[in-house]
């Protein structure tokens, strides 16, 4: 009997309220969906071929998958709410091509661009060039609204007027809109920068493979193995939710995606069994947006991260195993103690599936994960090549069971959805680059860092404060990937010149831009999550945020101590700091919940708090103080359950 299993269902209306990626057209042509579809999987076959045989000189690759990217978004995305999904206008398809004559422009006239150089441009140069600019900003502002594009007007209007500035800190000589518009297109700074180039070399190829991998049944897979671990337990389907969204947001990096496919599968068990539909939501919610920072394979942005830094992605995967595992423990522990407060018991054993026989029928999926960190930390290939090769195994692994065998449309459909899912990210990173480019052109980044050190008074806590506010401010309203380049940019050279490591400078900054998806009153990740439960989208985004309390303190963790990012550590540095973090966190969990075998009294959750927080700055006396508070609190509150239990028993019938 063929034993596949489909992916949970995705409600597809419910989830384009709050994901616009989406919004996409459902033709009515048969011609304008065949046409679509041969380019999406054209685009896909071009990069795993180029991963493994590249041709093409690094502006030439990132302008190839520049154009894919925007003849995909003007033939797929309506430039308004209100236009026709079925249809395709005239202007979308002179659009589409226009973005493909404009990046082939690059390609085929590269020897000339490189001859000119940005400063030697010629008419024809610049008609191009702001073309470019004009599309990147429209097709980002179809899929993201106006608050990239915005963004990245208000930098290129900072690069135009910089003269007149008021504030001599910020003031520059100003540069002419045409030496903008060259430096932009013309050269590797600007929208074909390093963004750009993570997207064409490494995420297109992972956002494939993770469509590969949930054609095979990877999600229906994760889902039954977390069932089947936790299923169960006390409060067993919200531990169910966690281990699944963690699963599936380590390999697929999307907090919405996440959200909508595992959410439907998790939250109505959690409902099923007592937890309110507020909390069932925010479970699924902190535990999706989690997987972004969750190794191996983790969010966009961490591609990002090794490459600005010049570093191997494996030193990225390392730094981030223990604080992803950190983070994880203290949302779990919070819905264990939620269960046992509530006295919320697991599934009944029969709607559990065994272990053994979850592995036996789809097991063997793990391989390709397995293969790639072979090929990561080990094998001493490149990550494009590792990318190519896992994709590869994956689909030879896939067929060794039927329920698992994926068919040559199968394939094709996996495809097409890379390429489509990866249109969102890589306008990101194209427009994304207009800020950087201009950051570099003005040398805004150490600007604002000089003037962060001035205001911070040089105190590496109110500079921490303020690189947070920023990152959160952005990522409300931007998605994570350019909410992490642009903090990253203009606020991690102030933490690197108060004596901080890069690599830990931009882990702060990972983490809070992608948590900034939890923070109302824009949280997209707890709205989508309360449109599956029924919930308020706001409690529900504020029961994320209290769940989610560890991902806003570990950083200031690693900050004051890098060992906890192991790739920083020597040794077995890391063993006692470890230890120390998971104390830390377990306490915050018991005081954000405020139960612990029973009711904890504010006096004891504010102890416990702050004694957390002074295990922030790891030394003897705070790690000393901080495992004596938790002592006595563990103490004082088993001995206060067994009072309450025994006083609740029944009394014994005296004995005749």
């Amino acid at each position: 009997m063929d034993q596949r299993r489909e992916e949970p269902a995705v409600n597809v209306e419910r989830a384009e309220k709050y994901d616009k990626e989406l919004r996409y057209r459902r033709f009515d042509s048969l011609l304008a969906t065949l046409a679509v579809y041969v380019i999406a999987v054209a685009l896909s076959l071009y990069h795993l071929y180029a991963a493994a045989f590249p041709v093409f000189s690094a502006h030439q690759h990132r302008a190839l998958h520049l154009a894919g990217i925007l003849a995909l978004a003007f033939l797929l995305y309506p430039a308004t709410s209100g236009a026709s999904r079925t249809r395709l206008p005239l202007y979308d398809l002179a659009l589409a091509a226009l973005g493909v004559a404009v990046n082939l422009y690059i390609v085929l006239g590269y020897a000339g661009i490189v001859a000119r150089g940005t400063s030697n441009y010629n008419t024809t140069d610049l008609v191009f060039a702001a073309v470019t600019i004009v599309l990147v900003l429209e097709a980002a502002r179809r899929l993201m609204g106006w608050g990239l594009p915005a963004l990245c007007i208000l930098f290129l209007l900072y690069g135009y007027l910089g003269r007149i500035i008021p504030s001599e800190i910020f003031r520059h000589r100003g540069y002419a809109l045409d030496d903008m518009a060259a430096y932009m297109y013309m050269g590797l700074e600007g929208i074909y920068g390093t963004p750009l180039g993570v997207s064409a070399n490494f995420i297109i190829l992972f956002i494939i493979f993770g469509a590969i991998m949930m054609k095979t049944g990877l999600g229906a897979f994760f889902n039954d193995l977390a069932l089947a671990l936790a299923g169960r337990a006390k409060g067993g389907p919200a531990k169910v939710a966690v281990i699944s969204s963690g699963f599936m947001g380590s390999i697929n990096g999307s907090a919405l995606a996440n959200v909508v496919s595992t959410g439907a599968f998790t939250i109505p068990l959690m409902k099923r069994i007592g937890y309110r539909p507020n909390f069932a939501g925010a479970v699924e919610a902190s535990a999706s947006v989690g997987g972004q920072v969750l190794p191996p394979i983790m969010g966009a942005a961490a591609f990002i991260m090794a490459e600005t830094l010049g570093i191997s992605y494996a030193t990225v995967v390392l730094a981030g195993v223990l604080p992803a595992l950190l983070y994880y423990l203290a949302v779990i522990t919070q819905v264990h103690l939620r269960a046992d407060r509530m006295g919320l018991v697991g599934l009944p054993a029969a709607e559990v599936p065994r272990i053994k026989e979850i592995m036996k029928e789809r097991g063997h999926l793990l391989f390709p994960l397995l293969f790639f960190i072979y090929m990561l930390f080990f094998a001493g290939v490149s990550l494009a090549y590792a990318a190519f090769w896992t994709i590869i195994v994956s689909l030879v692994v896939a067929q060794l069971r039927a329920s698992t065998r994926l068919g040559v449309r199968e394939l094709l459909d996996a495809l097409e959805s890379g390429a489509r899912l990866t249109i969102s990210v890589a306008l990101a990173c194209a427009a994304v680059g207009l800020i950087v480019g201009i950051a570099a052109l003005t040398g805004f980044g150490l600007k604002l860092a000089n003037a962060i050190v001035a205001v911070g008074g040089e105190v590496l806590f109110f500079s921490l404060i303020f690189t947070m506010l920023a990152a959160i401010m952005l990522g409300v309203g931007l998605p994570s990937i350019p909410a992490y380049i642009i903090t990253v940019t203009v606020a991690a050279p102030a933490l690197v010149e108060l004596g901080v490591e890069p690599l830990t400078a931009h882990f702060f900054v990972f983490y809070f831009g992608i948590f900034a998806n939890l923070t109302p009153p824009v949280a997209l990740a707890a709205f989508a999550a309360s449109g599956l439960s029924g919930g308020s989208p706001m409690r529900t985004g504020f029961i994320a945020l209290k769940l989610a309390i560890a991902g806003f303190i570990v950083p200031y963790m690693f900050v004051y101590s890098d060992a906890l990012l192991l790739s920083n550590a020597e040794g077995l540095e890391a063993l006692p700091v470890a230890a120390t973090a998971i104390v830390g966190v377990l306490m915050l969990a018991v005081a954000v919940e405020g139960y612990l075998f029973s009711t904890v009294a504010w006096p004891l959750r504010a102890l416990l708090a702050a004694a957390a927080i002074l295990m922030l700055n790891p030394n003897f006396l705070t790690d000393a103080a901080g495992i004596t508070v938790a002592f006595a609190v563990l103490l004082w509150q088993w001995r206060k359950g067994r009072r309450e239990q025994e006083e609740s028993a029944p009394a014994k019938e005296p004995a005749r």
